[in-house]
């Protein structure tokens, strides 16, 4: 070293690296993604709740159960308010949010992983619609598998309102104690119950939203002049919320359906009644049985507000979505 020169330092400082700039798979955008996927998931379901109840009630509804009361969307809403109060609308929303921080945050990570890792883009001008499909189906099912006990406990802290204006007691006192309760009585598998019907609707409700969301968005950039904004984010939500309502809708009657036995076969127990609760085999046995007893279109039962709710859930979600990634520097979806 010549006299007059600084003595060099061995480590050299690092660089500022601005957050969603690391490499596309790495630990650090993983953990931002899921982070922020499962903010916007927030608060999307906090708005849209009350919607996700009223389909539930609808979907319970046998044909014939109760041929008086009426079953219209705005009736079951206006009478779960005047019976229940306007607060047993966001009854179950604590499992719903719960749901969210594990289900949409895996859903999302794993999606954008495998399209980092099968999108060749030298090759390819776009990612091909069969990649995307199979991309949402493979996500969509692993997440709701890991979240599927959160879901059973949801569907069961809805179905309290029922049993409050029966006159009977409540099974539960808060989404912890669900918990445990479903634990004690059924065990730890018992948490799974309905998890093959609830994949299977996740699967194509992952398959239709967030393909159709990734296509219809790049090719609104790719063939128009709109830009990377929130107009082109809403109108690719709005193809999105569609298509993922009418390609799961039938598999959420399904879930639904088998979830509800819990309520069932807990009354049968608790009262004298000695005719059995009909128990569905599995999701076919229960497709078939719907479709042969009340008609093929009892599978779309609660699709209108299905689609009122899912139409703002993914206005609501993408939009925040995509803004809060831009506003902490992580790329566009």
């Amino acid at each position: 070293m010549s006299d007059g020169e600084l003595p060099s330092s061995s480590k050299e400082p690092k660089p500022f690296v601005r957050p969603g700039s690391e490499p596309a798979n790495s630990i650090q955008q993983i953990a931002l993604k899921y982070f922020l996927s499962c903010s916007a998931a927030l608060v999307a379901e906090s708005v849209t709740y009350p919607l996700d109840i009223t389909k539930t009630r609808l979907q319970i509804a046998r044909k014939g159960a109760a041929a008086s009361q009426k079953t219209g969307m705005f009736r079951v809403t206006y009478d779960i308010v005047r019976n229940e109060g306007a607060s047993s609308l966001w009854r179950g929303v604590a499992p719903a949010i719960y749901r969210h921080y594990i289900y949409t945050g895996i859903r999302l990570g794993t999606y954008e992983a495998m399209r980092n890792s099968w999108f060749d883009k030298e090759k390819e001008k776009s990612f091909p619609l069969w990649k995307s499909a199979s991309c949402g189906l493979i996500s969509g099912a692993v997440a709701q598998f890991v979240a599927s006990p959160t879901d059973l406990v949801k569907v069961q802290m809805q179905m309290e309102g029922l049993r409050k204006m029966q006159n009977l007691p409540p099974r539960f006192t808060s989404t912890w104690h669900a918990f445990s309760s479903l634990h004690k009585q059924h065990g730890f598998r018992g948490l799974w119950m309905g998890w093959i019907p609830n994949c299977q609707r996740a699967a194509l409700l992952n398959m239709a939203d967030l393909a159709t969301y990734d296509r219809v968005k790049h090719w609104l950039l790719r063939e128009t002049n709109l830009k990377d904004n929130w107009l082109t984010h809403a109108m690719s939500s709005a193809f999105a919320g569609f298509a993922a309502a009418v390609v799961s809708t039938p598999a959420d009657v399904v879930k639904t359906r088998i979830m509800d036995q819990l309520r069932h076969l807990h009354d049968h127990d608790h009262t004298t009644s000695s005719k059995p609760p009909r128990i569905y085999k599995g999701s076919l046995d229960c497709l078939v049985h719907i479709v042969k007893k009340e008609g093929f279109f009892a599978l779309y039962r609660g699709f209108i507000p299905i689609y009122i709710r899912m139409a703002p859930w993914s206005l609501t979600f993408w939009v925040s979505y995509e803004e809060i990634r831009r506003l902490v520097g992580a790329p566009s979806f």
